[in-house]
């Protein structure tokens, strides 16, 4: 009875993640709408989660001396790199579009763990890339000559390869753990992520040349006018503070791979969300080549071959932790 309950309340949790993740380029389209560059968009996300993120970070300083790579990798992959190339590519495309083009991240990296790594993968894999990229053909309209902005389709293509490049990262962080004492904990992880995420992209970003006085004004979604302030709010608390600490206790209370097909419903609520509030509307065969992606990416991602040294990061969508504290990426982007 008990175990039934914790399971109702992880996969709660787990769809409540998703449902935060996805509605990060919801709210941000219309402060970039309103004025504000997608990188200073960016930035205010990631600084004002890391701020949240502080005393978290303080607690877990030891990860300072004992991983410091792993850090970096995340901060400039599963956070500067991830979000500057989808937030940017959402003021180019659609925020439904952008979001199923990272969705060939699991694709993407079977290509590393096949020619790179050279090790075997399934044939169910290779069926859910197949079927990944002939969604992503639908969802782009490739019979129209590409209708969508090709930078646009590049930048969010990027941020799937950010997102391969901490699947990877994650792999090789967890390699030499077991489920000892020294395996590092997410939540610090994420604290340390946002932090370095931060310090770069105010660099990239300049946020000293921001035009403040946008924040004070009003945005419009869909012809509703709605505080600047209220969405930033949004963007920093739900869609970055809570959308992370909630993915990392579903995985706990769950597993990554169950965690990981609750995460693949992020791409859809992303969709409905910025269909209802953003009034972006996607055609039949769009929404069948999404199914067609989320599809593919969860048949690629459950099937990607085990390394002998340690699990993989799992979640197409992902969570950031994994059943013991390992790390599983993803998440960056949205």
């Amino acid at each position: 009875m008990h175990a039934s309950q914790g399971r109702s309340a992880g996969l709660g949790i787990a769809l409540a993640s998703a449902f935060a993740f996805g509605g990060s380029g919801v709210a941000a389209k219309p402060l970039i709408e309103a004025g504000l560059d997608p990188l200073h968009v960016v930035w205010l996300r990631v600084a004002g989660a890391a701020l949240v993120m502080l005393p978290v970070a303080w607690r877990h300083r030891a990860l300072v001396r004992s991983r410091p790579a792993l850090l970096l990798g995340f901060g400039l992959l599963a956070v500067a790199g991830v979000q500057a190339c989808y937030f940017v590519a959402i003021s180019r495309i659609p925020v439904g579009v952008a979001l199923l083009v990272e969705y060939l991240a699991p694709a993407l990296v079977l290509g590393w763990v096949r020619f790179v790594q050279r090790r075997p993968v399934t044939r169910a894999a290779a069926v859910g890339v197949v079927l990944a990229v002939g969604g992503l053909a639908c969802v782009v309209e490739v019979w129209s000559g590409l209708t969508f902005d090709v930078v646009g389709l590049l930048l969010a293509l990027a941020a799937a390869c950010c997102q391969v490049g901490y699947f990877v990262l994650s792999d090789q962080g967890s390699g030499d753990q077991g489920a000892g004492a020294g395996t590092p904990h997410p939540l610090g992880v994420i604290a340390y992520g946002l932090l370095i995420g931060t310090a770069v992209l105010t660099v990239v970003a300049r946020p000293w040349g921001m035009d403040w006085s946008l924040l004070g004004g009003s945005t419009t979604m869909n012809g509703t006018d709605v505080p600047a302030w209220l969405l930033l709010v949004w963007i920093v608390l739900l869609a970055t503070v809570i959308a992370y600490v909630t993915g990392v206790i579903s995985v706990r209370m769950l597993s990554p791979a169950v965690a990981g097909v609750v995460a693949c419903l992020e791409a859809v609520i992303a969709t409905v969300l910025a269909w209802v509030l953003l009034g972006e509307h996607l055609a039949a065969p769009q929404l069948i080549g999404g199914f067609l992606v989320l599809f593919g990416a969860f048949i690629a991602q459950s099937s990607t071959p085990k390394a002998p040294s340690g699990p993989v990061a799992s979640g197409p969508g992902g969570e950031l932790a994994g059943a013991e504290g390992e790390l599983s990426p993803g998440r960056a982007a949205s």
